[in-house]
């Protein structure tokens, strides 16, 4: 589960705020460093690149030095959303869309032409699986900056997929590969497939809405456990 770095400061006296809001989303007025139980920010290499292996029929690295001379580079303003019920928003992120990676780069050079799935995998270890048809979707970046500034390690130096409809587990930070496949993953696991943000999928097989509360209240202990150490600095 997705959690913040210093404890939740939750805004909950803006009704206009609220109104903007997917369903059982709180708003924060800053954006806390998250991370997975035991992650920690890695290393960045001195050249990093971003592979794409699984069902292509070349695997390839792209340096990220290059990826925005091979992709046009945009920007975009997108809140994020964690499954535990608290929102960023206003978040101004630049990189390339995932969409024109995946048609001017990976298709032409890979084929993938009956991929279904992709698994994003981040250096620190995290991986998502992520339906292809949400990867396209308009709003996904590949993105090395937030705000006018180069990531940092706290927000997943030097690159991160950002998908705004889906919750941030599906925001992998650190990310360093990509690997296609032509099957959709075991639907068993505990992070729903899509987590459509609009649509409360935060468990695939509880309705969003019973977790809402469960979820608000690990916050405490989560963020207690990353100040300490427990899932990473």
């Amino acid at each position: 589960m997705d959690a913040p770095h210093r404890s939740p400061d939750e805004t909950r006296d803006h009704p206009a705020g609220r109104a903007a809001l997917p369903p059982g989303q709180r708003r924060r007025r800053d954006f806390p460093r998250f991370a997975h139980l035991g992650a920690r920010p890695p290393a960045v290499p001195a050249a990093p690149e971003l592979a794409v292996t699984g069902a292509v029929t070349e695997e390839l690295r792209i340096p990220l030095a290059e990826l925005d001379q091979l992709v046009p580079r945009v920007e975009r303003v997108a809140d994020f959303h964690c499954v535990a019920g608290w929102s960023a928003t206003g978040l101004r992120w630049s990189g390339v869309r995932f969409r024109d990676f995946w048609e001017q780069v990976v298709l032409p050079r890979g084929g993938a032409g009956d991929a279904v799935a992709i698994v994003a995998r981040g250096g620190d270890g995290v991986s998502a699986d992520l339906d292809l048809r949400d990867a396209l979707a308009d709003d996904v970046l590949l993105a090395d900056r937030l705000d006018g500034a180069p990531l940092g390690a706290d927000h997943g130096a030097p690159l991160r997929l950002v998908s705004p409809g889906q919750y941030g587990f599906k925001n992998v930070k650190h990310l360093a590969g990509i690997e296609i496949r032509r099957t959709l993953p075991d639907p068993g696991k505990g992070n729903h497939l899509r987590a459509r943000v609009a649509l409360e999928e935060r468990h695939p097989r509880i309705d969003g809405r019973l977790l809402r509360l469960p979820y608000r209240m690990l916050i405490p202990l989560i963020a207690r456990l990353s100040r300490t150490g427990g899932t990473g600095s």
